[in-house]
This record gives C-alpha cells, structure tokens and sequence, in this order.
C-alpha cells in the first residue's frame, strides 16, 4: 500500500514539474512576442522635401516662421512620423533648380513639394521654358524615388505681365500637376497677395503672419497625402 502511494506521489510530481515548465516556456514565447510586436510598431520617419524660393525659404523671416516650419509643427502636433527638409533658396529659377535638384536628391524624399517658377514670371522667362525646366526636375525626381507623392504649388503673376503671359503662366501648374499625376495647391499665395499688412515692405514676400495662411494653404493639399 505504501509503494503504491509513493509511485501516485511521484507521478504527481512529475506532472506537475511538466506543466511548470510548460507554463514557463509558454510565457516566455508570451514576452518574445511582444517585443517583436513592439518592434514592428516602431515609425520610420518619411521626408518631405520643400523644393523652392525665398517664398519657401523664408525670406525676411525667423527660419522657424517659414510655412514648411510651421507644417511640421503640425505634423509634430499630430504625432506623425515625417521630417520636413526646407530646400528654399532665394532668388532661384527654374533653371537654377535643375542644377540644384540632384544634391538635395541625395537624401531619401517620400513627399516632393515643388515650388518654383515665380521668380521666372518675375523676369519675363518664356513660359514653355519654365515648363520645361519645370518638367525635368520632376522627371528627375520621379525617376530616383518612383513612389515619392509629388505636390506642386501654383503661382500667379500681377496684371502688368501681360493678359497673355499671366493666364499662360497661370495655367503652367494645373497642366504640369494633371501630366505627372501631382496634387495641386492652386494658388500658394491665396488670401496673402496683394494684402498689404501680410506683407513685408517689398510687397512680395509674405510676413510671419502671412505665411502662418500660406501654410494653411499648403496643409490643406498636404495633410490626405500623408
């Protein structure tokens, strides 16, 4: 009688070490689990890149009062996993952006914000060359990141220009966006042009409370693409 209890004592135990080490093994494939998961969730940040004139650079202003400045502010606020790269330059053409494209395409770009051709409206550049120099950047971008989303921002140029040349020029961006697929910011400057306290002393280039609408404008293009 005694045997035959310690054979059931012993059985039990061994039983009862196999469920143990069950319960350990299954909880630590549990924590494993969860720390690929966690892994898995972790954000890589995207690139949008501002490709464009002093209106993008900021001209006159503190860098942090530049709109794409103020659009990752937004992003930051809504927690979103995107760095934004100001690539303004004052004073640039579209002739000057095709030099300059290729280096600022060194880096990773997941969203291209294209922004040039005023200062080409400014010095009277025939509007089939801006579209040209206008169309190779955008080849250039598209063939080196081929799943970048492409926005372009529109411009207008003032009534001295010439009926011809302002509505050619006009009807420049809306054609580029719908050839290449792009989506379109109609006008950058809309409700800041031509409203004197949005802008500085030259009357061109926005203040810091213009460019807090030209960033609205932008944001409201920019914001389903990401």
């Amino acid at each position: 009688m005694l045997r035959k209890r310690l054979m059931v004592l012993i059985v039990l135990t061994g039983i009862l070490q196999a469920c143990s080490n069950t319960d350990t093994k299954n909880k630590t494939e549990l924590t494993d689990s969860a720390k690929n998961t966690k892994g898995d969730t972790t954000q890589t940040i995207k690139n949008i890149l501002f490709f464009g004139t002093s209106l993008t650079a900021g001209y006159g202003l503190d860098p942090t009062e530049a709109y794409p400045a103020l659009i990752q502010n937004r992003i930051d606020s809504l927690k979103m996993a995107y760095k934004v790269i100001n690539g303004g330059l004052s004073g640039e053409t579209s002739a000057g952006g095709k030099g300059r494209i290729d280096w600022l395409l060194k880096q990773k770009v997941d969203v291209f914000v294209l922004e040039l051709g005023s200062n080409d409206g400014l010095r009277g550049v025939p509007v089939a060359e801006t579209t040209k120099n206008l169309q190779f950047i955008i080849d250039r971008v598209k063939s080196k990141y081929p799943d970048a989303k492409l926005v372009i921002a529109g411009m207008q140029m003032p009534p001295s220009m010439g009926k011809r040349y302002t509505t050619d020029f006009k009807d420049m961006f809306p054609q580029l966006a719908k050839k290449n697929n792009m989506s379109l910011i109609p006008f950058l400057l809309e409700n800041v042009a031509g409203v004197a306290k949005l802008n500085q002393a030259d009357g061109i280039h926005p203040t810091a409370e213009g460019d807090k609408i030209l960033s609205n404008n932008v944001w409201v293009v920019l914001k389903p693409l990401l």
